[in-house]
Order: structure tokens, then sequence, then C-alpha cells
């Protein structure tokens, strides 16, 4: 599968915007030469970090991470487009649950790598949990 030129978009959307790449990376909070490198498809952004430029280019960060490539769970991409087709939520709102929403997984995610990790060794507690 290909994946979309993340990179290229963001220097698409910059140059748009007429924003030099110095003022990007202060507004986003990155380092110049690392959008640099993103630009120039060396580096792969967090989710976090195109969060950030989507805000400094006013672009949804939905839109940005579909572009990215990062909604391929149908599940996820759901969520997300639902929250970036709500013409009700003004963008700051938009990228605010974005953010939430995104948190929110990682959260799972870790503390289910850690239920993962920690087998159940004691003898005495066999009984598995049934949703309480």
């Amino acid at each position: 599968m290909h994946t979309p030129d993340i990179g290229a978009f963001i220097k698409d959307l910059r140059e748009n915007a007429k924003i030099s790449l110095r003022q990007l990376a202060d507004q986003a909070g990155v380092s110049n030469a690392y959008i640099s490198q993103i630009e120039r498809g060396l580096r792969k952004p967090s989710a976090e970090v195109l969060a950030s430029i989507a805000a400094a280019l006013r672009v949804s960060t939905p839109a940005m991470y579909l572009r990215a490539g990062l909604l391929g769970h149908e599940d996820t991409h759901g969520v997300l487009a639902a929250i970036a087709a709500d013409p009700e939520l003004t963008l700051a709102q938009k990228q605010s649950l974005t953010q939430i929403y995104e948190t929110f997984r990682r959260e799972n995610a870790r503390d289910a790598d850690r239920e993962d990790a920690e087998p159940a060794t004691d003898g005495e507690n066999t009984v598995e949990e049934d949703g309480k």
C-alpha cells in the first residue's frame, strides 16, 4: 500500500499559506530542521506533531491524519471522520476533540500492553474479570 506523501502535502499547505518554514516551526512548536525533514520525506511525524502542524496551518487534524495514513482502523476512522465532518464544531473544537480521543486510545493501548505483559501467576486468583 502506498503511504500518502504527508511531507509534500505539508509543504504545499505551507507555501499556499505564504508562511516560511521557520514560521511554521515556531507556530507548531517544533524545530525548523524537523519540519524540513518532514517536508522532504526523511522523517515521519507523530500524531501529536501532525496535530500541531495542522493547527498552525489552520487545517483540521483529522484531515491531516487521513492524508498521513494514520487512520487505518475503521473504528478510529469513523470517530475522527464524524468529528471532522460536524458543521457545528469550530476548527479549535475539532482539534481538541481529536487530541482527546487520540490520548484516550493511546492510554488504552498502553494499559492493554501492560495487561498482556503481566500474566496472572497467582494460583489463588484465577477468576477472570467479568465486567464487574
